[in-house]
């Protein structure tokens, strides 16, 4: 009677353990989403209907799209990852910690020149910017943010890297650029066209022509490691109903067509 009671009661243990060492039904509800600090408002919208739809609960994390990069490759758990540029997705697929062939480039974004709608500046070309008053000029850092490589290239492009240097200011993010802007700290900023619609504070001086930038390509993949991989495909084909496709658009993005 002993022994049988030790090896029921070993039995009741090792089916606890069982229970709560595995996947639980809460944690296979929810979805982490590592996103482009300019996807926030979009996704935000967007998640909020996904979430409701499915019953789940969507977890983000906003960055910089190299910043999230570097999360992953250390580890980090997440389930999708967007980027605001191939680059990221390219390097995460290079070191086989992508789901293969779960890649799907969903939007495009543009470059624009903006002020503070107070500021009395008029800009018809970038050269323009190397006038005496125009003395700082915010972008994002173009070794960890998308926005910043896209506005080098431009730079460059136009052969004003080097002229210009001197007055660039970096932000750790486009969200941050923009606000070097908004609180008076800068000139100007180059920021993608989505960030326009955040604030009406702002004057858009001018649009940066897109062949002087590599395109702005918003791919959405599935990290190789995901429990969830069923839900991660269904959030990502969810992005791209017509629906969504609105509210993208509302925000200032152009969904790219399947």
């Amino acid at each position: 009677m002993h022994r049988t009671f030790k090896s029921l009661t070993v039995f009741c243990l090792l089916f606890s353990f069982i229970l709560v060492s595995g996947c639980p039904e809460s944690q296979q509800n929810e979805l982490s989403v590592f996103a482009a600090i300019s996807l926030t408002d979009a996704l935000t919208e967007i998640g909020e209907a996904f979430a409701a739809e499915n019953q789940v609960k969507v977890y983000y994390n906003f960055a910089a799209s190299t910043t999230l990069q570097r999360q992953l490759e250390k580890g980090a758990s997440g389930d999708v990852f967007i980027s605001a540029s191939p680059r990221q997705v390219v390097a995460l697929e290079t070191q086989g910690l992508l789901e293969a062939e779960s890649r799907q480039d969903l939007l495009t974004n543009h470059l624009v020149l903006v002020s503070d709608n107070r500021a009395e500046i008029a800009v018809e070309t970038l050269t323009n910017l190397t006038v005496p008053e125009i003395s700082r000029i915010a972008i994002g850092h173009p070794a960890i943010v998308p926005a910043g490589t896209y506005a080098k290239e431009a730079l460059v492009h136009f052969g004003l890297w080097e002229t210009l240097h001197p007055k660039l200011i970096f932000g750790t993010d486009v969200r941050a650029t923009l606000a070097y802007v908004t609180a008076g700290n800068v000139d100007m900023a180059i920021v993608y066209k989505t960030d326009t619609t955040l604030t009406n504070t702002l004057n858009v001086l001018y649009q940066l022509p897109p062949e002087a930038y590599t395109p702005i390509i918003y791919p959405a993949v599935i990290m190789k490691d995901s429990s969830r991989k069923q839900l991660a495909r269904r959030f990502i084909t969810y992005l791209q109903s017509t629906g969504n496709g609105k509210i993208f658009e509302k925000h200032g993005f152009t969904v790219l067509e399947l």
